[in-house]
């Protein structure tokens, strides 16, 4: 049987039998105490020198070796009770043990108390690690947290349905991974971003209601949020809808279970700015893009704390100080921030330039008044001015950002972000939602000088097609928005979805806009246009990010930490040694050749 706690209380006197792992070993001279550990928890073991051949194994025994135990369960003496584990009202007194199997030195700490092994060795042994008492635990949660998720789609009528792996290459805005064909030469599978065109073509199908736990495949560089190789998402789609926030309504009660119930957070949104856009009976704000940017400085902003960009452009319109004739002059209030160290500003201001930004101008609110560099450059009525728009009480301090809009909204967006991680404001038991809204449509490559797709081609210009023929000018065509959004979810976006463009003639349009000719679209996606033009109907879906949503509900600061097998920060399988090199008979028959680069 297994080590179950609530079962092992019933079966006092009875004669049970155990298997499981070696916790620990204690050897008190006339008895032998062994803590032997499965998945559910720890039973301590007693043998006695009378079972001799027990007793034997058992002085012989290790940490990690794996043994089966027959015997009788008892309950202990008051005395030594043990209150720190569920089983510590009794104990097993063996009668039989049997070992089977061994183990060597362990190179990872299979406890979770202790020194933690390096990331590295974790990794590269992470069948052991594994074992640990929270990795088990969170194996556990996340089966749970799929079954809550699939529960909640079946309930509201939709069909899982899978799609293919092997697929073609698609514009997803990273890398493909590419597998040679070896049936057809020079031709490439890729492995799917995501399920995008499949699912639409589900639409076309007449699946109503669609979704899948689906592997999604990135070649993009891992950090602390985002896995290399592989990830999984949500995926989602429904028939004849026509704007996007039907699916908002659809998808928002799930999401607002999974941090309420499934998790047992506190669902906040500490942002005043941001109330005004909750749509009636909503409890996740609806933010437009070009919103969310002015006043956070970000696409993904955090609502578990307020400290908005203020806007102060007119306060300065006609300043003398040299610093602040700039397009655009911003501030940011920091509650309690007037004890900062000289050096904690230092290092403030060394984030704003490595930024873009000159410098970090600021004044610290005392009780004796305000102190800054900046005040003997200021007239009377601009430091009032500031005082009275940021709304600074003693204690506060006020950091300001003065050039183009964009560039400020950047750096005060990333210095709210670190303010926010020094003066401990993410509180890891609170959940806050937002959905960003209405991204533009195109967006200008600084890198090429010219207009590219913002996000995904595939979205729906507002406006339809009228809009895409009216806009002339660069500038005009800069102000088309998408019918698509993004979920935020404590500063991180976790879901991205989109009213979809079914319609080839505005399918063609919006690629003919960046001097894409109709061919070029046909021999990229013709298997949908053609599908398109038999009928289809209006749909529109997302797909949140389960692996990240997963992250913020365990309060997990790394990703891979929630996922059984990861890679690690430089892409690599370390447990699998992968990537690996493979032999000549493969690359022959997939009609492949090793190019060395040259020096």
């Amino acid at each position: 049987m297994r080590i179950l706690a609530n079962e092992t209380k019933n079966h006092i006197k009875e004669s049970i039998t155990v298997m499981g792992w070696v916790n620990s070993r204690r050897d008190h001279g006339g008895l032998i105490f062994i803590d032997l550990r499965d998945h559910t928890g720890l039973i301590q073991l007693v043998v006695t020198p009378e079972t001799t051949d027990a007793f034997n194994l058992a002085e012989s025994v290790r940490d990690e070796f794996v043994l089966r135990a027959t015997g009788t369960i008892r309950e202990r003496a008051k005395d030594l009770i043990n209150p720190n584990i569920d089983t510590g009202t009794i104990e097993l007194v063996v009668e039989s043990l049997e070992l089977l199997n061994k183990s060597a030195p362990l190179p990872v700490n299979t406890h979770d108390d202790g020194e933690k092994s390096s990331e590295e060795q974790r990794l590269k042994y992470r069948y052991l690690d594994l074992r640990r008492p929270s990795m088990q635990n969170l194996l556990r949660r996340r089966s749970d947290f799929y079954r809550f998720i699939r529960n909640y789609m079946y309930d509201h009528d939709f069909t899982e349905v899978t799609t293919p792996i092997l697929a073609n290459s698609s514009p997803e805005g990273a890398r493909d991974f590419l597998v040679p064909s070896r049936l057809h030469p020079g031709k490439f599978y890729a492995l799917p971003q995501a399920p995008q065109q499949f699912k639409q073509l589900l639409m076309v199908g007449g699946v109503n209601r669609y979704f899948q736990i689906a592997p999604c495949f990135r070649d993009e560089d891992p950090r602390a949020d985002r896995l290399y190789g592989d990830f999984y998402q949500l995926d989602m789609e429904m028939s004849f809808v026509e704007d996007g926030e039907t699916i908002r309504n659809t998808i928002e009660p799930l999401f607002i279970d999974l941090a309420t119930k499934y998790s047992d957070k506190t669902l906040v949104m500490n942002s005043k700015p941001a109330a005004k856009y909750c749509e009636k009976g909503s409890l996740i704000p609806r933010l437009p893009f070009d919103f969310a940017m002015d006043t956070y400085g970000i696409d993904k902003p955090d609502l578990r704390y307020g400290m908005e960009l203020i806007d102060l452009t007119t306060v300065f319109k006609d300043t003398d100080f040299k610093v602040f004739k700039q397009p655009c002059v911003k501030a940011i209030r920091v509650q309690n921030a007037a004890t900062l160290t000289r050096r904690e500003i230092d290092d403030f201001t060394e984030k704003a330039r490595k930024l873009g930004a000159g410098g970090l101008a600021y004044i610290l609110y005392t009780k004796d008044g305000p102190k800054s560099p900046i005040l003997k450059f200021m007239s009377d009525s601009e430091i009032s001015a500031v005082k009275k728009e940021t709304g600074a009480q003693p204690g506060d301090a006020v950091f300001f950002g003065a050039d183009e809009r964009a560039k400020v909204n950047k750096v005060l967006g990333e210095l709210r972000i670190a303010f926010a991680d020094h003066f401990g404001l993410k509180n890891p038991q609170e959940v806050a939602y937002c959905w960003v809204i209405d991204f533009p449509f195109y967006e200008w490559d600084e890198q090429k000088q010219k207009l590219d797709f913002g996000h995904n081609p595939f979205s729906m210009p507002k406006g339809g097609l009228d809009a895409l023929e009216q806009a002339k000018t660069d500038q005009e065509k800069l102000e088309i928005k998408a019918d698509q959004f993004d979920c935020v979810m404590n500063g991180y976006e976790v879901c991205s979805g989109a009213v979809r463009n079914y319609n080839p003639e505005i399918m063609y349009k919006v690629f003919n806009i960046l001097g894409y000719n109709n061919e070029y679209v046909e021999s990229r996606f013709g298997g949908m246009l053609s599908a398109f033009k038999f009928g289809a109907p209006p749909h529109a879906g997302c797909a949140p990010g389960l692996d990240r949503i997963f992250m913020v509900l365990e309060g997990v600061e790394n990703i891979r930490d929630v996922v059984a097998f990861p890679k690690n920060g430089s892409g690599v399988d370390l447990m699998m040694n992968s990537p690996s090199t493979v032999d000549q008979l493969q690359l022959d028959e997939s009609h492949l050749a090793i190019v060395e680069e040259e020096d």
